[in-house]
């Protein structure tokens, strides 16, 4: 890796932090970079201290740093925060409106304020004015910028659009006129790349509904899950899908699983507190045997909590929701390819065992910016197995919606097909679905349900190896945690350690034997996990009798860093 810059803006919320940080991963995307963007921010319109952290590579890169290289400090606190987190970087500032305490020799004077007013007649424009400062301290031509924010402004018209390009020239051209040397950073541009694409994890998720077929979704908005739904209405028209923000959470699992039942691809979308409102109608579509999948994006509980932020600790309450019990499959993805690919495969597995599936994720995944290949849609299948009307009218039998059958999937009708009669019920009930309260009734019924979750355990794959498979130390992750885990072992093994990472995205029902195997090859097994609990580790331990040596734990609402896990590994004497 010859490039690897870290780029972080700093401010308040309702200072332009997002916009300005979304244009500079767009431009560095455009010019050939590998991009990694997170966003941190506070659950407020105005005010607080919110970031956005790009890294930049001539490789591909999955996760942030804990060192920046270059800061653009929209207030003060920034520069207080974030001056101890750079090295020999460069803090680009304008003293003229930010009061900076101590002479500070990394401080850029660039009076942002100033030039937008002259230049533009208005201070509104001054974002771009140091966006055109940040390209010209990369050594980096205009262009790309240039074409980044035609697009971003294009529906306010021409004028709008060439203010911001005077706006962004003049910053830049303020670097080159006032910084020494003209730039900072020799950055060589490799060159746009047209295949790549920049996307975060939740518009993956949505590209993966649309693409398996999604007819109907239904969710009432709750961060960080919002950007599924609003990416699919969008889209909506084009794909033929019906989308409804239903007046609470309640309301959006029983819609879907109305639509689904009536013969509807459906999904919905919610966080932990939006979830815990769907347990009883998670436990409806169970008994009803009805395919529905779930998109539960985390964040830091309980009530509230931390509403912007990460965390994994949901995923014990996913595994448990609902009395009684009952089949359901959970899928974990740790990149946004995984995201897209994992959403349709959710549908095919809903559909084929006809219970709820979970895709699961968090803030992190969802909010951060990937440059990835484009998906391959090629390995999507879209399976139904559904009865067809010929397979109906050639039937011997009485149509038995609950049929009891080996592998304990009952052959699905919908209803209003001719010749058959679909009968569902929330009791307990027989296989023509009427109600049926009697010990052996229930006996049979509950175990071809749970014969299920055996049937999907056998189909489930491995986790997957990153590193040396022999290795004397094992990481194991799941969700989220892929790219920083990937990265640990990068630097590990670059070090001489004996490192490698036993990553998990299909969670429940978990393949134990491969997974046993996997595991035994370790002397130490460590696990890293985004709660105080070691949620997935207790599965491990009571699903594969896996006895974890270590825990790596994070729960304050921020996302794991490289060096961040290669800290608490050296602090436990795991290296």
């Amino acid at each position: 890796m010859n490039i690897d810059l870290n780029l972080k803006i700093g401010g308040a919320a309702g200072q332009g932090l997002q916009t300005t940080g979304m244009a500079l991963a767009k431009t560095l995307k455009k010019s050939g970079f590998h991009v990694f963007a997170t966003q941190y921010y506070l659950s407020r319109v105005r005010g607080g201290h919110n970031t956005f952290q790009i890294r930049i590579s001539d490789s591909p890169v999955f996760a942030m740093t804990e060192s920046i290289d270059l800061l653009l400090a929209l207030d003060s606190e920034s520069i207080d925060k974030h001056l101890p987190e750079l090295g020999d970087g460069v803090v680009v500032v304008d003293t003229d409106s930010i009061e900076v305490k101590e002479s500070i020799d990394s401080i850029f004077h660039v009076p942002m304020l100033k030039i937008a007013k002259d230049v533009c007649g208005d201070k509104i424009y001054s974002n771009s004015v140091s966006m055109g400062a940040v390209i010209g301290l990369l050594c980096m031509e205009l262009a790309d910028l240039e074409f980044i924010l035609k697009a971003t402004f294009k529906k306010k018209g021409e004028e709008i659009i060439q203010k911001n390009i005077d706006a962004a020239r003049a910053g830049y051209n303020y670097t080159k006129d006032n910084y020494p040397g003209g730039c900072k950073f020799t950055v060589k541009e490799p060159g746009e790349n047209k295949n790549m694409m920049l996307v975060n994890g939740n518009e993956a998720v949505g590209l993966g509904a649309l693409a398996a077929g999604v007819q109907f979704l239904a969710a009432y908005p709750m961060t960080p899950s919002t950007g599924v739904m609003t990416y699919v209405a969008a889209n909506a028209d084009k794909f033929n899908v019906v989308v409804e923000q239903a007046e609470d959470e309640i309301a959006a699992l029983n819609m879907i699983l109305g639509a689904s039942f009536a013969g509807a691809r459906s999904m919905t979308t919610t966080s932990g507190g939006g979830f815990s409102l769907m347990a009883e109608a998670l436990g409806l579509a169970s008994i009803t045997e009805t395919p529905a999948v779930i998109f539960l994006c985390q964040r830091p509980g309980p009530a509230t909590g931390l509403p912007t932020m990460t965390e994994q600790g949901d995923l014990q309450f996913a595994l448990n929701a609902a009395q009684g019990e009952f089949p359901r499959c959970i899928l974990a993805p740790g990149t946004p390819e995984e995201c897209f690919h994992l959403t349709t495969e959710a549908f095919n597995i809903a559909d084929k065992y006809q219970i709820p599936v979970f895709v699961m994720s968090d803030q992190y995944l969802a909010d951060s910016l990937f440059t990835l290949p484009r998906f391959d849609t090629s390995k999507v299948k879209v399976e139904r197995h559904l009865l067809s009307d010929k397979e109906l009218r050639t039937k011997k039998e009485e149509y038995k919606r609950y049929k009891l059958t080996p592998i304990g999937i009952s052959p699905r009708a919908l209803p209003g097909q001719e010749g058959v009669l679909v009968v569902a019920d929330s009791d307990e009930h027989d296989e023509f679905g009427h109600i049926n309260e009697t010990p052996d009734n229930r006996i049979k019924m509950n175990d071809k349900r749970m014969h299920k979750l055996e049937v999907l355990r056998e189909e489930m794959p491995a986790a997957k190896v990153y590193g040396k498979p022999d290795a004397s130390i094992t990481l194991i992750g799941w969700g989220s945690t892929y790219g920083p885990l990937a990265e640990v072992v990068d630097i590990l093994t670059k070090g001489g350690k004996s490192v490698n990472l036993v990553h998990f995205t299909h969670i429940h029902p978990l393949p134990v034997e491969v997974t046993q195997k996997l595991l035994s090859k370790a002397k130490k097994t460590v696990c890293v996990e985004n709660n105080s609990t070691g949620q997935f580790s207790r599965l491990l331990k009571v699903d594969a009798s896996i006895n974890v040596t270590e825990h790596v734990l994070r729960y304050d609402g921020k996302p794991f860093s490289p060096e961040f896990i290669i800290a608490v590994l050296k602090e436990k004497e795991v290296i």
